[in-house]
């Protein structure tokens, strides 16, 4: 017994120093498959609260873009006389809409998801990161449903589909990146300045005119062609619409621009959310 005692006397602990965090810090991402479970309910519950107590439910997913056809049918396509590279108008703009619908619904739901989640963040730790990553895939179910609606125009437009549809997934996920790259910086920005909500209404807008969604990139002369691929949605909403209507591939500078512009503002968002983590709680 003395003999263990003396043992576990001679044992050397090496002391654990907490510091605060400082400059680009790790940004951890394993977190995130431990609190799967977390990222899941969050997700489950995003939904949930989008829809009770709705009168038609997960039907507005379907209306809206529907009606936004419709009166851009309307007006750009018979009155302006816009062209859509061969494609009936409606399903042209059902496409792009569609495509946008997507990519401003998860911006918008990321940017304000920090201060919408304001009891949970002062209460509880976890991965604050797993909040605007709910909020983004949350919007992915919305999409499957207005899809739908896209597979049955084609059927009635009598567009067949190709082996290109097995691209879709591609874009989404490029939309999806997009919308989580821009939301993180702007739901970090949010927390520690209010007014940025205020501005996401006008990006949002601001974004929906320089991107083809109404009309086509082939509009846009080539020697801006470059200058417009940093908009990184012209790969995506091109690219679906070449993936789903056999419209004309979609240029190879905006899409590989479309990817470095992406990666680089997720990259940074990604360091830039994690810096600010730790003022989250004192600040919301």
């Amino acid at each position: 017994m003395n003999g263990a005692h003396l043992k576990d006397e001679n044992v050397q602990v090496s002391p654990l120093v907490i510091r605060a965090s400082a400059g680009w810090v790790a940004l951890r991402l394993a977190d995130l498959w431990e609190y799967r479970e977390l990222l899941y309910f969050l997700v489950w519950r995003d939904l949930k609260v989008r829809y009770k107590q709705t009168v038609v439910g997960v039907a507005w997913v379907m209306i809206q873009p529907t009606f936004l056809t419709l009166a851009f049918s309307i007006f750009f396509g018979r009155l302006a006389g816009l062209p859509s590279d061969g494609i009936p108008y409606p399903l042209f703009a059902y496409c792009g809409i569609l495509a946008w619908q997507l990519f401003a619904q998860a911006l918008s739901t990321s940017a304000n998801s920090l201060v919408a989640n304001e009891r949970l963040i002062t209460k509880v730790y976890f991965p604050r990161l797993i909040i605007p990553l709910a909020a983004v895939l949350s919007t992915m179910v919305d999409f499957l449903f207005g899809f739908v609606v896209l597979l049955a125009m084609t059927i009635f437009y009598r567009v067949g589909l190709t082996f290109n549809v097995f691209f879709v997934p591609v874009f989404v996920f490029l939309a999806e990146a997009i919308a989580l790259s821009v939301g993180l910086w702007l739901s970090a920005l949010n927390v520690q300045y209010r007014d940025v909500r205020h501005a996401i209404p006008f990006i949002t807008q601001f974004w929906f005119f320089v991107t083809p969604v109404v009309y086509p990139s082939s509009l846009v002369p080539e020697r801006w062609h470059a200058i417009q691929g940093l908009n990184p949605l012209v790969g995506v909403v091109d690219g679906l619409r070449w993936a789903l209507l056999g419209s004309p591939e979609p240029s190879a500078v905006s899409l590989i621009l479309s990817m470095i512009t992406t990666a680089v503002l997720l990259i940074g968002g990604f360091h830039y959310f994690r810096r600010m983590e730790k003022n989250f709680a004192d600040l919301v």
